[in-house]
């Protein structure tokens, strides 16, 4: 079987995958990424002391607000009416960690919305880290999971 590239047409251009036949399922989809961060940084974060505000809560808050916002910013994406967005920052040895997990009930699944969730929250970090580590470095963006569940 040839595998095939689901957005592009038979004249190669770009194109919107038609999903009207699709049977609505409820979708799920986890991500994950890091970024590591000097040790100075990360104690910045680890005590709340970084001059921009709380780290790790205005990155959650980044990567919920990105999650729904995913359609806007790739181009054939579908407009999904996500029905949950969370996004998670813990701190681990050397760096943050950041996990999503977003589900809706549609006919697409949600995988680019919990990986754009995981890279704006880390580009959150990164922004405003930036003043105190000139060298952090975002790794490890990934997809866990994805499941769909029929209704």
């Amino acid at each position: 079987m040839e595998n095939k590239l689901s957005h592009v047409n038979e004249q190669g251009k770009a194109n919107m995958v038609d999903v009207s036949d699709k049977t609505v399922q409820k979708r799920t989809a986890r991500a994950s990424g890091r970024i590591v961060l000097s040790p100075q940084a990360l104690q910045q974060v680890r005590e709340n002391l970084n001059k921009k505000g709380d780290v790790l809560a205005v990155a959650e808050i980044a990567g919920v607000q990105a999650a729904k916002q995913t359609a806007t910013l790739i181009p054939l994406c579908h407009n999904l009416q996500i029905t949950k967005a969370s996004v998670k920052c813990e701190i681990f040895e050397t760096g943050i960690e950041v996990r999503s997990e977003v589900i809706c009930l549609g006919r697409t699944g949600v995988e680019m919305e919990a990986l754009t969730a995981v890279s704006v929250a880390l580009l959150t970090v990164y922004d405003m880290c930036k003043a105190v580590d000139k060298n952090m470095c975002i790794e490890m963006i990934k997809l866990d999971e994805k499941l769909k569940e029929n209704l």
